[in-house]
């Protein structure tokens, strides 16, 4: 170790006598080059050798610390005294700095080392120098990401600073002085958070949040910890003129043997600071500085002032005539003495001169109350003035009567004033004399009350005194362990209230950290998701013009009279945009805002086709779906969020109704279905009916367990949870399809009810509660032979819509009426299943929302709400193919689910109950009428069929006898 520093010394002397050596030759501006990173920070540093303008200089000094950060290390020594002897200006900005011991843990000697610290404002780092005077900082910490602790229980003023990579101990002078940082570095840093979470380039309305935290940081921080006093002894420039307050005992502990280049770097360039001021100033800096305090001190003093002057003024013009070292000594010694002087001269005219303040203070105030006096009375007097110029005036008697009349009128009124005030006057009067008898009294009750205590003390005195001397002494004695035991006691109390005080501190303050450090990541959260949802809208932009474009190319595919030779060219442009998701996921491995495969239910949230004719159309739904889940991904509703929240336990209201209507939060909705499912089939559900059931369909096979077991594989398709056959749900599917079959033997089984019931499965989970969500859809909600093996409640409902098409969207039944389009083809699988398999998973949920509340008239309105969602787009297609084609597929591009459920429960009204039934009634009549002549008909066939046969076995002859 000795070793070591003996060649960290012999470094720090050889760059020193280098130093000289290049200094004495013409090669200074190369040492200085070569020590200095930047030429500009070196100007700002060093005051002698600044090339700037005599008033750059004293903005520079003016600036103080701010120039030296920009310079990459502090001010000089003189540089601070320069800051310090000019008390009538101030930093345009108070400079966070001061000297902190700082604990090397794994430095080859682990002690603390005192380091002069200060703060960089414009990378928020808190650099650290072994002195003021150094000019490159031993290392940095970095505030942004670092957070503050306070330990209880160690040294004084010890406190903690953690940044991602290594934690930082150091220690402060004094408990508040610990604070002070604490507080400060937290202010600091929030500033910086703040400034970089909202640039100058944004606006305020992007992010409101941020701008109203800016605002509110600072006093709700002070509500935890209360703001502590700058101790300016300790923290600011004036410290770096003063020596480190914690020292340690040998100089060289305070050295950096990490950085031994660093070290040798500030040594050489103190070195040249302080012979370059000798040189410059001649040694008489201070006394100049000291000259301006001391104007009007004695002639004598003055005298020897002017006579230092001239002497520094020959000692420039010489620039080889140098102070010898008694000299300097003793100019020194001189220095301190005349400083000493001023400042006591200093403060004798201060205290005169704010005495001086105080009395023209006082004369000032009572010029003030004369001047508003004679204000008053010059009023009166102009006002008696004004009154007496009009009488003046007056040329008639009974004008001047009148006034004369006005005025005595004035009079009479002041009187009646005057006598209501002295009427006032003499009840506060006599009210005073009764307060006055009344504090009499009390003086009098509180002298015998004091007479009475002394009294007593008397009487305790006097039996103490006794009591003490028919004591015997062994009890004095007995009981001076019990004394002893006390004074332990207390100076345990003591220590704990210490403790007590400390522990309430680190509250108060980690209380304050968590605060701040919870709004900054609020803050940055906050900003994060704005820029998220912003290049979410640009995402989706792009998605809506890639959109329009492959409609054009779609369009452009369809014209017949395309010229022959640019149709290679469209299908390569078709081909080259059907490939461009894959080119995107290529070059852009991570999305700013992905899109996940499958939605909360398990449902592929892009479809896939396999035709291929059907994938430009294809790709374009996908479009527009991606377009509509980046717009809608982060706009949830919050105001029906909090509702739902806010409704506590669920009963039969409007206000229910139309929240079902707006669709139920995935949080809330197998809450919501539990609720309207048990409601519903409390009349026929009973305990353990359900397992009943799935005894008598392992007892027996069921006749229609064999289309159950055909259509499982075809449920959902598009469902994770179902489209493979080792699927966890697909059990449950079957036992609940078997028991269905059971406890409706009428209907059995019929295709449909598998999505049904896959649907409700999903939501609900339990698989017991997913039957009787069947048994409510099939027995509650539809009509009596709705799934029957004729369907003909479905029928009935075919005709029902098509009559309301006619009437909602007449142009649009006349088109399709025109082209002779059977909705029946299209709508038939809409009604059977409510929609599975047909709209968007999100849709179709809040559909299943309203339908299992409502019942089928749901169905209707969303079924209308489709076709006028869709009306344009079919009426701008003429060709009848063409329309069976697109109404196969459009209901998947319809992605706004808001603007669908608007049209169905507002642009459909009125859409009364009874309208429904009535229309149901009367195509049911028509319906069984036909089917009965139908089956009239097949009866007829069929009996003409059997006879045909009778006559042709009759009267057949063999090919023998017809030769014959």
């Amino acid at each position: 170790m000795h070793v070591a520093y003996a060649f960290f010394l012999s470094n720090i002397f050889l760059g020193c006598f280098v130093f000289r050596c290049l200094h004495s030759s013409n090669t200074r501006s190369a040492l200085r080059w070569s020590m200095e990173p930047d030429s500009e920070s070196r100007d700002c540093l060093v005051a002698g050798t600044s090339s700037k303008p005599e008033e750059e200089k004293a903005e520079d000094t003016e600036s103080g610390i701010s120039c030296a950060l920009d310079g990459g290390g502090p001010p000089s020594r003189e540089k601070w005294e320069n800051v310090d002897l000019k008390p009538g200006r101030e930093t345009p900005k108070k400079q966070l700095c001061g000297y902190l011991n700082k604990y090397s843990a794994k430095a080859p000697i682990k002690i603390w080392k005192s380091r002069w610290f200060v703060y960089d404002e414009n990378k928020c780092n808190l650099l650290y120098y072994r002195t003021a005077q150094d000019m490159n900082p031993l290392g940095s910490i970095e505030l942004s990401s670092a957070s503050f602790d306070l330990k209880v229980g160690v040294e004084e003023g010890v406190f903690e600073i953690r940044t991602p990579s290594k934690a930082f101990i150091l220690q402060a002078v004094d408990k508040q002085t610990m604070i002070y940082w604490l507080q400060q570095l937290q202010i600091k840093r929030w500033e910086f958070c703040s400034n970089q979470t909202r640039s100058p380039a944004e606006d305020d309305t992007d992010f409101p949040c941020v701008k109203d935290a800016t605002l509110n940081n600072t006093e709700a921080e002070h509500e935890f910890l209360p703001p502590v006093k700058t101790p300016t002894d300790v923290i600011g420039p004036k410290a770096a003129s003063l020596p480190a307050p914690l020292q340690p005992s040998h100089a060289l502990q305070n050295i950096s043997l990490k950085h031994p280049w660093i070290e040798i770097q500030n040594r050489v360039h103190n070195l040249y600071g302080s012979w370059q001021s000798r040189r410059d100033n001649g040694g008489m800096s201070c006394f100049e500085g000291i000259q301006d305090d001391l104007e009007n001190a004695a002639d004598e003093e003055q005298a020897e002032t002017e006579a230092e002057d001239a002497g520094a003024t020959e000692m420039q013009k010489d620039p080889k005539s140098r102070l010898k070292p008694p000299l300097v000594r003793k100019d020194k010694k001189e220095s301190r003495s005349l400083r000493c002087f001023a400042e006591g001269a200093r403060d004798g005219r201060t205290a005169s001169l704010q005495h001086q303040i105080l009395v023209l203070e006082e004369d000032v105030k009572a010029q003030k109350e004369l001047v508003k006096l004679l204000h008053k009375a010059l009023e009166a007097a102009q006002q008696e003035k004004r009154e007496s110029c009009r009488y003046l005036v007056t040329a008639k008697e009974e004008d001047r009567l009148e006034l004369v009349r006005h005025k005595v009128r004035q009079i009479a009124e002041l009187n009646k004033q005057v006598e209501a005030l002295e009427m006032e006057k003499k009840e506060l009067e006599q009210g005073l004399a009764l307060k006055d008898e009344h504090i009499g009294e009390l003086k009098a009750h509180v002298q015998l009350l004091m007479d009475k205590n002394q009294a007593k003390q008397q009487v305790i005195l006097k039996l103490t005194e006794q009591l003490a001397r028919d004591m015997p002494d062994s009890v004095g004695e007995a009981d001076a362990i019990p004394m002893e035991t006390l004074y332990k006691q207390q100076e345990e109390i003591e220590h704990l209230k210490d403790d007590l005080e400390a522990y309430k501190i680190q509250n108060q303050f980690l209380n304050c950290e968590i605060h701040q450090v919870t709004k900054i990541w609020s803050t940055v959260a906050q900003k994060e998701k704005t820029l998220l949802m912003k290049c979410a809208r640009l995402q989706a932009h792009n998605c809506q013009i890639e959109s329009k474009y492959l409609m054009i190319l779609r369009k452009l595919q369809g014209l017949p009279d395309f010229a022959s030779e640019h149709v290679e060219m469209l299908k390569g442009l078709i081909q080259e945009a059907l490939q461009w998701g894959v080119k995107e996921e290529a070059m852009i491995p991570v999305h700013l805002s992905p899109i996940n495969q499958y939605d909360d239910y398990g449902f592929m949230t892009i479809p896939e086709y396999e035709a291929a004719d059907w994938k430009l159309l294809a790709k374009i739904q996908a479009l527009e779906i991606k377009s509509s889940n980046l717009l809608n991904q982060d706009a949830m509703e919050e105001t029906l969020s909090d509702r739902w929240n806010n409704l506590g336990e669920l009963t039969p209201s409007s206000e229910l109704k139309s929240l079902l209507r707006c669709g139920v939060p995935i949080e809330h909705r197998q809450r919501v279905w539990r609720w309207i499912v048990s409601r519903r089939v409390q009349h026929v559900r009973s305990p353990g009916h359900y397992q009943n059931l799935l005894q008598k369909c392992e007892a027996a096979e069921h006749p229609a367990s064999r289309q159950i077991e055909l259509d499982l594989p075809r449920t959902l398709t598009n469902n994770r949870h179902f489209n493979s056959p080792a699927s966890k749900l697909l059990p449950k599917l079957r036992r609940i399809l078997l028991a269905f079959s059971l406890q409706n033997p009428t209907i059995g089984y019929c295709q449909g009810l598998n999505r049904l019931a896959a649907i409700a499965l999903l939501v609900l989970e339990e698989e017991e509660m997913a039957f009787w969500c069947l048994v409510h859809i099939t027995e509650n909600l539809m009509p009596p032979d709705y799934y029957s093996n004729t369907l003909i409640g479905s029928q009935v409902d075919q005709r029902v819509f098509k009559d309301f098409l006619s009437e909602k969207l007449p142009r649009l039944a006349a088109h399709l009426e025109q082209h002779r389009i059977d909705l029946g083809l299209v709508t038939f699988n809409w009604f059977l299943v409510v929609f599975v398999d047909s709209l968007v998973s999100d849709i179709l949920f809040r559909v299943w929302d309203a339908f299992l509340y409502e019942g089928t008239k749901v169905i209707f309105r969303y079924a209308l709400a489709i076709f006028k969602y869709n009306e344009e787009a079919i009426l701008r297609i003429q060709d009848s193919l063409e329309i069976y084609q697109y109404m196969r597929f459009f209901t998947k591009t319809i992605c706004d689910g808001r603007k669908l459920m608007n049209i169905a429960f507002s642009d459909m009204n009125p859409f009364p109950m009874k309208v429904l039934q009535n229309r149901r009634r009367v195509y049911r009549l028509k319906l069984e009428s036909e089917m009965r002549e139908l089956e009239q008909i097949k009866v007829e066939y069929m009996k003409e069929q059997a006879e045909h046969a009778a006559s042709n076995s009759n009267g057949a002859v063999s090919e023998d006898e017809e030769d014959m």
